[in-house]
This record gives C-alpha cells, structure tokens and sequence, in this order.
C-alpha cells in the first residue's frame, strides 16, 4: 500500500492523539508520535483525514500536528532543506528520520547521494546515544525508537559492565563510503562504524580479530591530509587505538610479524597527533588511546641481549595457551632460580636487568588493554616474584612500564597509567626494590629527579607516557 502514496501526513508534535472523527472531543484512536507517516484521505474542519498503516486503522488529526508532504520530485527541495536542519537537531531524530524516508521515496536515484545518507546515518547513531545515556523521557524515547523501527533503521543493544548499550548497525554509513562523499562525512561513517562501545563483548577472539581487521579497513577509507587538523586528529587516535588491539591479537595468535607492525602503526599514528589542535572534548580520547597503544607497545620491540653477568630470563611454551618464563644464572643455565607459567602475553623484547643482576623485569599484557610489570628480585638467598598493576583496580584499561634502574639497582623506576574512576591517571613512581613499595611519587616524570637522572634511554625514546 504504500508503495502507492503520493502524499503523507508526517507527525511532528509527539503524542498526538488520532482520533476517531473531525473533533477534539471524539474518542482517541491512537497517540502518534513524531516521524510517524500517515496516509493523506481528505481534509475536514482543521483535521487531517488519514490512515495509519502501522496501526491499521483510519481517523482524524489536527493540521497543526503534522505536516502534509507530496512524494513528488518538487518536493525534494524542501525536503533536503529540512533534513539538513534536523541533522543537527538534537531530540529530533526521529523525525528527522521520517523526513529523510520521504526524501528517498520522492526523489528520483540521481539525486540521491551521500548527503542525505550522512544526515540519516547522523540522525540514528545520535538516537542510539540518546538511548544509551537514559536522560530523556522513557516514554518518548522508547515511542521513538519504535517509529524509527518502523522504517528499517536498525539499533542493536549490548550489555556492558553492568548497563546497556545501543548502538546503530551503521547500513547508512556504509553507503556514504561507497558513494563517496566529503572528508568530513567519510570521518564521520568510518567513527561511527568502529565505535569501541559498539563490540558486542560476547564475541569470540577470533572474531574479534577479523572485525578489528575490518575496523582498519574502514579507517583506511578516509584520508587525513583532506581534513582540518583537529579532525585529522580524530582519525589518528581510533587508528591507534585499533592497530593497539591488533598488535595484542595477532601476537597472541603468533603471528608475531603482523603483530609488530600493527604495533609500529598505532605508535605511528599516535604520534601523529597534534596536540596544539586537539579539540577540548577528544582529550580523553587522547589519553585513552595512548594507553592503549603503551599497553601493547612492546609487541614492535625486539628482544636484546642482557650485557653482563648476572640472571637470564628464558620464556618457553607450556600447556596450551601459556608461557612460561624461567630465571636461571647465566654460569649455571640448568638450576633455575625461579619459575612461573602464565596465560599472559609475554613481551621478549621489555626484559630488563639491573646492572648489579640483582632484578629482572619484564612486562605481561594479560588483557587487550591491560599490561602489568613483573620483577623478579632477590630476597635473601632466593628469588621472588611480584607483579605491579597499573592500579589498584579491576582490569580494564592501564599499563606499568620500568622506566630504569638505580647505579646501586636499590631503587626502581615505573610509570603506571590507568583508567581510574572514569579518568586516566599517570603517576611516576620511585620504587625500593627489597618490596617495591612507593618511595617517591609525581604525576610527571620532571618532578621526580631520580627520573632525569635514573631513567633509561630506551625508555625515554620508546614509552607514551611522556607524550
């Protein structure tokens, strides 16, 4: 039936009521909500004779309420003025959504082109948002995520740490890159399609990868040098922090060569970044996706070879999935001075040792966005093993890195960055190495003067943490 409309009465006030006759006393039919299409029947005393499809049902509305549009070639002026309008309208997606469905059905296919997709993708993914947030009126909002329904937009919802998340399937994003299209829209389709908060987290790794993998296509898709520098921005910091969760799933697989130069590209594309242009909003973003990317910046780092006597770390396979790393002294390989299996993604190429030989660290990314320092030290006659978390947290997002040891190898040198109460924090921290409890600490390594003294150079010219 609809295939067949030439004209459509668009509701744009919410709950209007649909009554049953030409008057505001008659009895209500239904309540309508912005965005609704109705069928055009006839016009009577200021109503609107219509039928509701959805519903199936005839009756009345106020002309006031709606909006009568011919699906006609002329009317695609108008139309593409008020998308544009509504595009950037928030609280009116729906229908803005509606309008963007009639300016498909009566405009002819050669004026259909990535603009209106842009605009109806912009409308869907800020509703999905606004879903998500829960700030708007329930009632609405669920009356509106139903109408948009109703025309084929897709919004899928996700269960995370303990909320929901909506998130739209992105079809006509998709359609502006295949169509072309300004920068400017091509960052926006390439953001929208590999937002982080969309991954369903009950997939699989295998299918994480493969959707990571196509995530970096799309970013591919859109050039940086055509955008103004605080977009271009934008670009480079989902670019790392993609190429971040790569380097980490490719490693674990073994495909350890894939795994460095995903590595190599999200530090790359990190240090793209112009700071001077970055906007006020994506400095979260930014610090986000440096500790990301510091996380698992040691998949690019070759292993090197331990100057000196003293212990030797030897990593070897274990059950399936694991790692084992075994201490032993380098004149006496065979007695190993301490052992330890993990399910961990050991790093080779962050294996330090002290000058003295008396501690031996290396860092263990146990989850995509989680890297902790394990020192082995000594303790008397024997040796033990404490692992530092970037925070005194559950996992999620951080990183601890060594940073140097002291001339004498009694003092250690860390820099932790974590996600901490909706923030991410940075400290540089002076550890004693008998127990690794914090003598010192500052939130940037020129505080402490233990760090412009101790610090490594490999440090200095490899970590995020001073970015």
């Amino acid at each position: 039936m609809l295939a067949t409309l030439v004209a459509i009465a668009l509701v744009v006030q919410d709950q209007a009521p649909l009554r049953a006759a030409s008057q505001d006393s008659a009895p209500r039919q239904a309540t309508l909500w912005q965005g609704e299409w109705l069928e055009v029947r006839g016009e009577r005393q200021g109503f609107i004779q219509v039928y509701d499809h959805r519903r199936e049902r005839p009756g009345y509305v106020r002309e006031q309420q709606v909006r009568v549009i011919h699906l006609d070639e002329a009317s695609v002026p108008r139309l593409q003025a008020v998308v544009e309008f509504l595009r950037d309208t928030p609280g009116a997606e729906a229908l803005g959504i509606g309008y963007a469905a009639a300016l498909l059905r009566a405009a002819p296919a050669s004026q259909v082109g990535p603009e209106l997709f842009d605009a109806l993708g912009t409308l869907a993914d800020r509703l999905a948002r606004r879903a998500t947030s829960h700030r708007s009126n329930d009632t609405s909002l669920a009356a509106h995520l139903d109408v948009v329904a109703s025309y084929g937009v897709k919004l899928v919802s996700f269960e995370r740490e303990g909320r929901t998340h909506v998130c739209y399937d992105g079809e006509a994003f998709r359609r502006v890159l295949a169509l072309g299209g300004s920068p400017e829209m091509r960052l926006r389709a390439a953001l929208a399609l590999t937002r982080p908060e969309c991954i369903d987290p009950a997939m699989n790794p295998l299918e994480r990868q493969a959707l990571d993998e196509w995530r970096s296509t799309v970013l591919e898709q859109v050039e940086a040098g055509r955008l103004p520098a605080y977009l271009a921005n934008r670009l480079h910091l989902r670019r790392a922090e993609v190429h971040a969760a790569l380097a980490y799933q490719l490693s674990r697989r073994g495909e350890v060569p894939r795994g460095a130069k995903a590595s190599e590209r999200a530090v790359a594309s990190l240090a793209s970044v112009l700071k001077a242009e970055l906007a006020e909003e994506d400095k979260s973003a930014y610090a986000a996706a440096a500790v990301r990317v510091g996380a698992s910046r040691f998949a690019s780092v070759p292993a090197t070879e331990q100057p000196g006597a003293g212990p030797v770390l030897a990593l070897s396979k274990g059950q399936p999935g694991e790692t084992c790393l075994r201490l032993a002294d380098a004149k006496a390989p065979q007695a190993a001075l301490f052992e330890r299996c993990t399910y961990g993604l050991v790093w080779p190429g962050s294996v330090r040792r002290s000058a003295q030989g008396s501690a031996v660290a290396v860092a263990v990314q146990l989850l995509e966005g989680w890297t902790e320092l394990w020192v082995f030290h000594q303790e008397g006659e024997g040796w033990v093993l404490d692992a530092l978390a970037p925070a005194a947290t559950e996992p999620s997002l951080g990183y601890v890195e060594l940073a140097g040891f002291s001339p004498d190898g009694s003092r250690v040198l860390v820099a932790r960055e974590a996600l901490v109460e909706g923030r991410i924090k940075s400290s540089f921290q002076v550890l004693k190495r008998d127990t690794l409890l914090p003598e010192k600490s500052a939130d940037s390594p020129g505080a402490l003067g233990a760090f412009q003294r101790w610090s490594s150079a490999d440090w200095r010219g490899g970590t995020v943490a001073m970015r």
